[in-house]
């Protein structure tokens, strides 16, 4: 069944058209990843679905239902985790308060607690860490509080904006070993990569855009082997 829902959605910023009939689908369990060059509206199509950006026209479905004119916060609740470009880590806050700060939609104290435990266990840094303040970790350690903090609202389904920038390859290859551990246990994903060739090795399916508009889809293996995208975006 289909989890997500995109369906012509158009997003302008002035005259600007950002986005032009975006259309998409993500199924339950999946690992689906947006590619593109910078600027052709990944980030756009992530904020418009989380509800940070209104849309021009279109509609958006959870689960069959519109949530087009949902806050942000109400899609939270329903289940939707949006971990940033940038990674947007509060710096001067500990990690410990970092964490908690995901739950905050959350009455349930004993499940937030075996939650803070399990994003511990992900990453066992960020527990080594925990009182320390944020914006004295490294960049690969702020891309796993990003995602230990999207983990505690206990989503369904997660957004992840271009996990890998700005990391050592070493720790690319980390994060994505992450992103595929969080999905086999049951979250799906919606994925923005600037590294193609990392994010259609663990996609199960993959859109690329271009100036707002998708113009190619299919399964991440079948997008590895097409030469257009290979010269595009895998440097080959």
């Amino acid at each position: 069944m289909a989890m997500l829902e995109v369906k012509n959605i158009n997003v302008h910023f002035g005259v600007i058209h950002a986005l032009k009939d975006v259309s998409f689908t993500v199924n339950e369990g999946e690992i689906v990843t947006l590619i593109g060059a910078n600027g052709a509206g990944k980030t756009t199509t992530l904020r418009t679905i989380s509800g940070l950006k209104k849309p021009t026209s279109g509609s958006i479905l959870l689960e069959g239902k519109d949530i087009t004119n949902s806050s942000a916060r109400e899609r939270v609740s329903m289940g939707i985790s949006h971990v940033p470009e940038g990674r947007h880590v509060f710096p001067d806050m500990t990690v410990l308060e970092n964490l908690q700060l995901g739950a905050y939609l959350r009455k349930d104290k004993q499940g937030i607690a075996r939650d803070l435990k399990m994003v511990y266990e992900r990453f066992p840094v960020l527990e080594e860490r925990k009182k320390q303040a944020a914006g004295t970790l490294s960049g690969g350690e702020q891309q796993m509080l990003a995602i230990g903090r999207a983990l505690m609202s206990r989503p369904r389904l997660l957004f992840l904006d271009e996990p890998s920038l700005g990391l050592a390859p070493l720790l690319v290859q980390e994060i994505f070993d992450i992103i595929k551990n969080i999905n086999n246990e049951g979250t799906t994903i919606l994925l923005v990569e600037q590294n193609a060739s990392m994010a259609l090795k663990i996609a199960n399916r993959a859109y690329v855009m271009e100036t707002g508009s998708i113009v190619l889809s299919g399964t991440g293996a079948e997008l590895m082997r097409s030469d257009e995208i290979r010269k595009a975006y895998l440097g080959g």
